[in-house]
């Protein structure tokens, strides 16, 4: 069998080894450590805007934690992208309160300005003000922030950012997750770096930071003794993970370009198959980190997204339909959604491709001379 090819595999730099073994050498086995202050700085550091930043054990973490600072509580509503990983979804369901979808839009895959904005008066002439919105930046691609920002703050609703696929994309200038109330970021295996797993919430009000971190910690009061107030989680991140982190920071910007690279590649690969569609930048204002280069296949020709994947995996190389849009999952069945479509469109015809940081050109060439095999006998 060849050589596996993954979608998005880990990629680690030069000083995330030595971090780990200053960790072990120092006995900073335990959760927190000067690893995790240390990643928290970089962290906000990188992403400016006077930022904070809470390190915890995932991103579904972080969106829990804000979910529940946003006073988020049972039979309460908050709006949700649809075309996302469930992971943006679930926690709405962790406090008892009901997710509203948002379909897409056709440029960013994001979600929908004018769909939020019918989605909110529609609630709002039902009696229910939703406690919060949640904007994804699908594959690392930003969404239509200005326009998003403005409807959610008409309407006085906090918008919580999640950045767990696009840590190094940026909107006019301004890095992601750096634009809602609050924001998370994720550290998975797979995204553009890891500390194997991993997240962060991050903020410009320090309020929000310092008790993230005491909620993360078991909510321990201050007291000689175990005494608490509060319902507390176990949350933070492990000195080790954050040793990784911060080596990984390291590599950050390069990490941005290969992924990028990779996304350049497969454009120039295919272009004489205008049946492979590419969602572009929208304009300069949007810059995304390419975290996994995306296509929609025109199946009008006759070869469908299917059928490209599963030709990939006769050859040992992962590729995957793009999220299934949330309001079709049946675990959110019946949950009110505000849509044209779009999401479910881009579901059908959608395809990730191999897009690791640590993919060598033979391995892209590889994937590319394979899906052209596909179409060999097709006129395009």
């Amino acid at each position: 069998m060849k050589t596996k090819i993954w979608l998005s595999s880990p990629h680690m730099g030069t000083n995330e080894f030595s971090n780990i073994k200053e960790a072990f050498d120092t006995n900073w086995i335990a959760p927190l450590g000067p690893h995790v202050d240390g990643f928290e700085k970089d962290l906000a550091s990188f992403l400016g805007e006077g930022m904070h930043v809470a390190a915890l054990s995932s991103g579904t973490a972080a969106l829990h934690l804000a979910l529940i600072m946003l006073d988020v509580q049972a039979g309460d509503e908050v709006i949700c992208q649809s075309m996302t990983f469930s992971a943006s979804a679930n926690p709405i369901a962790y406090q008892g309160a009901i997710p509203v979808f948002v379909d897409s839009e056709e440029r960013t895959w994001n979600m929908s300005p004018d769909l939020l904005e019918i989605a909110i008066q529609d609630r709002l002439s039902k009696g229910k003000k939703p406690k919060a919105i949640i904007v994804v930046h699908l594959y690392g691609m930003p969404a239509e922030m200005d326009r998003i920002m403005e409807v959610a703050n008409r309407y006085e609703i906090p918008v919580v950012e999640d950045a767990a696929e696009a840590l190094g994309s940026s909107y006019k200038g301004r890095m992601l997750g750096t634009f809602g109330a609050m924001s998370i970021l994720s550290f998975n295996g797979n995204k553009i770096i890891t500390t194997s797993g991993g997240g962060a919430l991050v903020s410009n009000n320090e309020a929000y930071i310092k008790q993230a971190r005491f909620l993360a910690t078991q909510a321990r009061d201050a007291a000689p003794h175990y005494q608490h107030s509060h319902i507390g989680y176990n949350y933070r991140m492990s000195n080790i993970c954050a040793a990784i982190g911060r080596g990984q920071m390291d590599v950050l910007p390069d990490r941005v370009q290969q992924r990028r690279a990779n996304y350049t590649f497969y454009k120039e690969a295919f272009a004489e198959l205008p049946v492979i569609q590419f969602p572009d930048e929208p304009t300069t204002d949007y810059y995304s980190n390419r975290w996994l280069s995306t296509v929609l296949i025109d199946d009008a020709k006759g070869v469908r997204r299917e059928d490209i994947r599963l030709a990939l995996e006769t050859e040992n190389i992962e590729s995957r339909p793009l999220w299934k849009p949330m309001h079709l999952q049946p675990v959110f069945e019946g949950s009110p959604f505000y849509g044209d479509g779009t999401s479910e469109r881009l579901f059908e015809r959608g395809l990730c491709l191999p897009s690791g940081s640590n993919m060598t050109h033979e391995e892209r060439e590889r994937v590319a001379t394979k899906i052209k095999a596909c179409f060999k006998e097709v006129v395009v």
